[in-house]
């Protein structure tokens, strides 16, 4: 057996060469790359924008709101923190739309990819249906002629008629000579 003196990362970088679709590995750093798992911000993102589209969540809104508001008109002085034009409750609720957007985006592009996924399997499930389709429909026209070919029961009784009346014919003239 050869023996390799090539080091780990010359193995590596060679196994890795030859493919074009595996994308090369960075250069190594002293920190650590943190992970970043986008599957589960989508998850999240998802989660978040189902919740954004329920009617709790209007009632929890209202409901801040309105408190807000009257805490702020009918508190006194002292203890209100958002004076009459509430300009913090317009900066929150901005805040909040303008987070509640782009994660309303995320969770349709995943929607849409998983339903261009489904889209997929449903044409090859259709592909499939149609050629089980049309291999029935030509084995029950091979069937039918197969059928038109056979001999059914009433063309049987009418040969073994014609039969029985050629022998009766033929025993009558036996019996005349």
């Amino acid at each position: 057996m050869p023996r390799d003196d090539r080091s780990t990362d010359d193995r590596r970088w060679l196994r890795t060469v030859a493919r074009l679709d595996v994308p090369r590995e960075l250069r190594r750093t002293f920190v650590p790359r943190p992970a970043y798992d986008a599957d589960a911000f989508g998850r999240l993102s998802e989660r978040i924008a189902r919740f954004l589209g329920t009617g709790q969540f209007l009632v929890y809104m209202t409901a801040t709101i309105l408190f807000w508001v009257g805490w702020n008109i009918f508190a006194p002085a002292s203890v209100r923190f958002d004076e009459y034009p509430f300009i913090f409750l317009t900066l929150a609720l901005s805040l909040q739309a303008s987070y509640a957007a782009p994660l309303i985006l995320l969770a349709q592009n995943r929607q849409e990819a998983r339903d261009r996924v489904q889209y997929e399997r449903d044409r090859e499930v259709d592909a499939r249906s149609r050629a089980d389709m049309e291999f029935l429909a030509r084995e029950m026209a091979s069937l039918r002629t197969s059928i038109g070919e056979v001999a059914t029961r009433d063309f049987i009784r009418s040969e073994l008629r014609s039969l029985l009346a050629d022998l009766d014919l033929r025993s009558r003239e036996d019996d005349r000579v």
